[in-house]
């Protein structure tokens, strides 16, 4: 278990927030290709849900053809480098790797794939151009993975896009929302500048779209409008005392320490509501920034946590202390919160029942709510003939991402109520070649 003292400055910033997968260099990674076994019908490439070719991109890798195994990176997944940090290999392309039933670690995907798109990116390599302008235009509202995978794929294909963000920087979830040892800043904005200089992404930053007008604009000025607008702020946990100084949502905390790093401070004492794999980087962020002790805090026992195992052994290692079958069920202060005041539970017959009479505090002196996200249930009422499912997703088509609104196409969070970016930037993609389908035929 390591120790965190609180950084002062951007140093030790990044020493606490040191990335998990860092860069190999080229003899690391020529040692690391040479083991792939370049299967055919390889499950790492099912395993990945934007069917990227990844013994191809290995094998190119291992022949020196490393600007080759970015483009065929790039061509399946236009955010590839990002995913290459931030994806869960170990339960996607590499916990599919046949090495796993052989007792032998498995090929390293996620750091061969940062090594082909980090050379693409630093060195400037020219792999798209945008298609012959076909005089058609998209608008892209949010401009987080989904929509930045959809306008690249669209760009290549000679439309004309718009990407309307709400905050004063592009990239949604990669840059706002995922923890900083996971992925840094710069990484980050690298990526999107390639993708920008190559493509010509319009970025529309500082611009939200929030009333019926704004909308019926956008609906006269373009062909087609792409909703890539994720899922809203944190829930609330309808608990007394919610709304005391000091209890803030995860989303919110994540983000505010992407943006200020080690100028985000933390208390001696924090607890961390929730099972899931946000809970898990707001509990190890928490102890990253000095925080004496990190209570994680579920209402369920271990086995039911939603977060990853790898995502809660990090945690766990970096002195995140765990309290479960913990159900919360007020916040204590003055104003200010102080402590959470649970209750114990426990699972009867497949059903999670309070224990009577087990309530007890645990002080605290910031309380960070993991407990899901709000829906834009509000925002996606203002589009005509928009369809939600009862859990306030966006009904779509499976194969061309279109909205019952024909005019509309929509992928990420807001159609599958939150996944991995992967996930998002496969959507993007699949809405690009549905909105081309759609308006060619």
């Amino acid at each position: 278990m390591v120790e965190y003292v609180k950084p002062t400055n951007d140093k030790e910033f990044q020493e606490n927030f040191a990335v998990k997968k860092p860069l190999m260099n080229p003899t690391e990674a020529y040692f690391e290709s040479s083991r792939c076994l370049f299967c055919y019908d390889a499950p790492c490439i099912q395993a990945c849900p934007t069917g990227i070719d990844i013994p191809l991109f290995i094998k190119q890798i291992n022949t020196k053809n490393t600007t080759g195994a970015a483009k065929t990176i790039f061509d399946s997944n236009w955010i590839g480098n990002a995913c290459g940090k931030i994806c869960p290999t170990g339960v996607l392309c590499e916990g599919a790797c046949v090495y796993n039933h052989q007792d032998v670690p498995p090929i390293q995907i996620g750091r061969l794939q940062n090594f082909a798109t980090s050379h693409a990116i630093e060195n400037g390599i020219k792999l798209y151009a945008p298609g012959k302008a076909n005089g058609k235009k998209i608008a892209m509202i949010g401009s987080g993975p989904a929509s930045i995978s959809c306008a690249c794929e669209l760009r290549v294909m000679g439309y004309d896009v718009d990407i309307y963000e709400a905050k004063e920087r592009p990239t949604g979830l990669t840059l706002h929302g995922i923890a900083a040892y996971k992925i840094s800043n710069e990484e980050v904005i690298d990526e999107l500048e390639y993708l920008q200089e190559q493509l010509g992404l319009n970025f529309i930053c500082n611009k939200p779209i929030e009333t019926k007008e704004q909308i019926s604009e956008l609906e006269n000025d373009y062909d087609a409008i792409f909703l890539g607008v994720g899922i809203g702020p944190t829930a609330s946990l309808n608990l007394p005392g919610e709304d005391f100084e000091n209890v803030v949502g995860a989303v919110e905390f994540i983000e505010e320490l992407r943006l200020n790093h080690h100028q985000t401070k933390v208390p001696q004492k924090v607890i961390v509501i929730g099972g899931g794999n946000t809970a898990m980087d707001a509990a190890s962020q928490s102890a990253r920034l000095g925080a004496k002790q990190v209570i994680l805090a579920y209402r369920r026992d271990k086995d039911a946590m939603g977060a990853y195992g790898f995502e809660y052994k990090l945690a766990i290692s970096a002195g995140v202390d765990s309290l479960f079958n913990a159900q919360p069920i007020g916040i204590v202060g003055n104003g200010k919160a102080s402590a959470v005041k649970f209750v114990k539970t426990e699972n009867l017959n497949g059903k999670l029942s309070n224990i009577e009479g087990s309530e007890f505090e645990v002080e605290a002196d910031l309380i960070i709510k993991a407990t899901g996200q709000s829906k834009q249930g509000a925002f996606l009422s203002l589009i005509d003939g928009l369809e939600l499912d009862s859990r306030k997703r966006i009904v779509v088509k499976p194969d061309s991402f279109q909205c019952t609104n024909p005019k509309y196409f929509a992928g990420g969070d807001a159609v599958n109520g939150g996944a991995e970016v992967v996930n998002a930037a496969y959507d993007g993609k699949q809405a690009a070649l549905g909105i081309h389908q759609w308006l060619n035929s």
